[in-house]
C-alpha cells in the first residue's frame, strides 16, 4: 500500500507548540481579568479612602476664620461651618458652604479654601462701620452703624469716636448713597478727620471737620 488514505501524521513537537500556546492565551487571559479586577478593587478603595473614610474629613477644630474684624462674629461663622464637620474635604461642598457662611451678619464676602488633611480657611471681608446715623423720629434713641453700601452692621447708644455722623433725610436711600460715596472716596487721613456730614439732596454733600473746618464736596472754605 502507498498510504494515500492514512490519516496526516503530527509530530510531537508540534503538539508541543500548541499546548504551549494555548497555556500562554490561558496565562493571559487570567492576568488580563486579574488586571481588571484589581484596578476595580484599587478604585473602590481610592474612592472610599477620598469619599467615605474619615482619613481625609473635616476637624473643626482646624477650620481658621480670618477677617472677621470688630463686626463678625467668628462663633456664628463657625456655628456656618459645624454642620460640616467629618464631612471627607473632597466631596465639602465649598460653594454651598460660602453661602451660609455669607449669611452671617457683618460679612461682605467670604472665601472657603481646602487645607489638607483635615483643614478649612475661612477668608472674610466683613462690612466695617464707616458711618453713624441717628435713629429717626419714634425710634429708640441711638445711632445706626452702616457700611460703605448703606448695610446696617450694628446699632450704638452714641456715636463711636472717630466715624462721622451722617445727617440726610430720612427714608432719602439715594441720598444716604451719595454720602457713602463721597466717604468712599476720601483719603484714610482725612476721613479720620470728618465729624460730620450732612445732605439735603445728593448733590449737596457738606462735610465738618473736627477741627470745626466746613467743606462742600469739592470746596474747603473756614468758618466765619
Amino acid at each position: 500500500m502507498d498510504g494515500a488514505g492514512a490519516p496526516p501524521v503530527v509530530s510531537p513537537r508540534s503538539v508541543e507548540r500548541f499546548a504551549e500556546r494555548a497555556r500562554a492565551r490561558r496565562v493571559l487571559a487570567r492576568r488580563q481579568v486579574a488586571g481588571v479586577v484589581g484596578g476595580a478593587v484599587l478604585l473602590g478603595a481610592l474612592g472610599w479612602l477620598l469619599l467615605l473614610s474619615p482619613v481625609l474629613a473635616l476637624d473643626v477644630d482646624e477650620v481658621v476664620v480670618d477677617g472677621a474684624g470688630a463686626v463678625v462674629a467668628v462663633d456664628a461663622v463657625m456655628a456656618a461651618v459645624a454642620p460640616y464637620d467629618q464631612t471627607p474635604l473632597p466631596r465639602l461642598d465649598t460653594v454651598g458652604l460660602r453661602d451660609r457662611v455669607l449669611e452671617v451678619p457683618g460679612v461682605r464676602e467670604a472665601k472657603v479654601t481646602r487645607v489638607w488633611p483635615h483643614g478649612l480657611k475661612v477668608q472674610l471681608v466683613a462690612r466695617e462701620p464707616v458711618a453713624a446715623v441717628p435713629a429717626a423720629a419714634g425710634e429708640p434713641a441711638g445711632f445706626a452703624l452702616l457700611d460703605m453700601d448703606g448695610v446696617q452692621v450694628g446699632r450704638v447708644d452714641a456715636a463711636p469716636e472717630g466715624l462721622p455722623v451722617v445727617d440726610v433725610p430720612v427714608g432719602d436711600a439715594r441720598t444716604l448713597g451719595a454720602v457713602l460715596q463721597v466717604l468712599e472716596q476720601l483719603p484714610a487721613d482725612l476721613l479720620a478727620q470728618v465729624g460730620g456730614v450732612s445732605a439735603q439732596t445728593q448733590d449737596t454733600v457738606t462735610m465738618t471737620l473736627r477741627d470745626g473746618v466746613r467743606v462742600d464736596w469739592g470746596v474747603r472754605r473756614t468758618p466765619r
